[in-house]
């Protein structure tokens, strides 16, 4: 036996999950923006500064060359051509260190840097980096240098290929009268802050928008759903506008309500029909029972002592037997027939003669009657394959109904045209006619139109049941159009031979017999 544990976790409703999925995708892309423009930003900065002092730094070298050979190769006077904001330090190849008027302290650490560049300065290398600020004794952080350097060595006339007169080191601050570049980083971070913030609140409420938007047709769908698990299956859904997937969905619903709708009906309408049917069965059954119970009884206690009423009484517990195996043989008939085990016999069939054959057994009722039958179906009429039995029993069903309710005078016309790949049969009288509110159900189980006839009057209330389920077996179809005073139509269809690719086509086989 399997056993199903239901989680009991609390969960989240689908619009706070539509929602908190806009907001983490708005907040990561905000996030991501951030990195990608802070970083972005900061490398733009560090590559424009360290390329500015190497080209201010390249420069420089190039005018102290030209300027040392100017002095007659000598450094006493030459100046120092230094524009703020920058640091410059000269270094000749005896060791005498020049400096810039401006000359900012820095850390004692950088001081080592910046003669180890200059030394390697000397030696005809090429040196890059950055001097970092560093507390010093008495002086604040904001007051030492700090900023990216190149170190290059200072030739003879300028020319790469002169002789090293010395070293030039060169540095530009990261901050000058105020402003850096990780200010304005931190400027730009702020802002994009500011704009996520702004951002992630139109989110929000875009996302509720859009959310309410998304889960309210779902919301409707599942109080629908769930009214319909309550029994109530004719709650439908208005579809929302547009033809996006939910509102593909609201159709499908609405379209599959309609479907269970009318499954329940019709399970309720069978449902009662199987009532009916039993009481019916039920009612007819007791009639006969209680009559031949009662004869039965009388002649046992020798209530009758006449012969001839003993005779009488004899034949008529007789003709209520036959009654009952009638009505017995009724209710097995339209059964196989129902179920699809009736076994029929299907070959072509010139229905104009079997009707002649039909008209020939009932003319002499309708003769005592004064009601004229005639067969109005054209010689040229196409065959059909049907059971010529069936087709009879058929016939002669429609055919009694009709002549029991035409008046005298009265005229019963049977006739037939070919509609698509089927032949209509037409079977019309000038009775009395059907009730429209009987109409619809004259092919019913059990059904009488007139509430005054009783089984030993009117038949079994099987008759046109039992015409509709063989019509139904040959593929046919069946309907009614009357009205009160205006006489009876009775339409049914069979189909024809050349459209059916076997005149014999396989048929299931019943032992029971009808």
């Amino acid at each position: 036996m399997k056993t199903t544990i239901l989680s009991t976790r609390p969960t989240l409703s689908l619009r706070i999950q539509l929602l908190l999925s806009f907001l983490g995708v708005a907040l990561g892309a905000i996030i991501l923006l951030a990195v990608v423009v802070s970083l972005a930003i900061q490398n733009y900065f560090v590559n424009s500064q360290q390329q500015l002092v190497s080209t201010n730094a390249t420069y420089l070298a190039q005018q102290l060359g030209i300027a040392y050979r100017s002095n007659n190769g000598s450094w006493n006077g030459v100046p120092l051509p230094l524009s703020e904001p920058a640091m410059l330090v000269l270094e000749d190849s005896q060791g005498n260190f020049f400096t810039s008027s401006r000359f900012l302290p820095v850390s004692d650490d950088e001081v080592a840097v910046i003669k180890s560049a200059l030394q390697q300065a000397l030696q005809g290398q090429s040196v890059y980096g950055q001097l970092q600020a560093s507390d010093t004794a008495g002086v604040t952080s904001d007051d030492i240098f700090s900023g990216y350097y190149a170190c290059l060595p200072v030739r003879y006339n300028g020319q790469s290929s002169g002789q090293i007169v010395g070293a030039v080191f060169y540095a530009m601050p990261q901050r000058y009268r105020g402003f850096s570049p990780y200010d304005f980083l931190a400027n730009v971070n702020k802002a994009i802050f500011i704009v996520g913030i702004l951002i992630t609140l139109g989110v929000i409420a875009f996302s509720l928008i859009l959310a309410r938007r998304l889960t309210r047709p779902l919301e409707r769908l599942t109080e629908a759903a769930e009214q319909m698990g309550q029994g109530n299956y004719a709650q439908r859904v208005d579809p929302p506008q547009g033809e996006d997937e939910l509102g593909r969905l609201a159709l499908s619903f609405n379209a599959m309500a309609e479907r269970i709708e009318s499954d329940v009906n019709e399970l309720r309408h069978q449902e009662e029909l199987r009532r009916d049917l039993i009481a019916n069965i039920a009612h007819d059954l007791a009639t006969p029972l209680t009559a031949i119970q009662g004869f039965s009884e009388a002649l046992a206690d020798d209530v009758i002592t006449d012969a001839g009423a003993r005779q009488e009484t004899a034949q008529l517990i007789g003709r209520e037997v036959q009654r009952l195996r009638r009505l017995v043989g009724d209710i097995q008939q339209m059964t196989s027939l129902e179920s699809g085990r009736a076994h029929l016999e299907l070959a072509p069939l010139d229905l104009r003669s079997l009707v002649d054959e039909t008209l020939a057994v009932i003319e002499p009722e309708c003769e005592q009657a004064a009601i004229t039958v005639r067969n109005e179906i054209p010689p040229a009429a196409p065959a059909v394959l049907a059971d010529s039995d069936r087709i009879t029993q058929v016939l002669l069903n429609l055919l009694d109904n009709a002549r029991r309710h035409t008046p005298a005078g009265g005229t019963i016309t049977v006739s037939a045209r070919p509609v698509s790949k089927q032949l209509e049969v037409e079977i019309k009288d000038t009775g009395i006619g059907i009730d429209p509110a009987d109409l619809p159900y004259i092919f019913e189980r059990f059904y009488r139109a007139d509430r005054s006839r009783t089984g030993s009057t009117g038949g079994s209330g099987l008759g046109l049941s039992i015409v509709k389920a063989i019509i139904s077996a040959h593929g046919g179809t069946i309907r009614a159009e009357s009205a009160p005073g205006a006489g009876t139509a009775i339409f049914f269809t069979l189909p024809l031979v050349e459209t059916v690719e076997h005149t014999k086509p396989m048929v299931k086989q019943v032992s029971s017999k009808l």
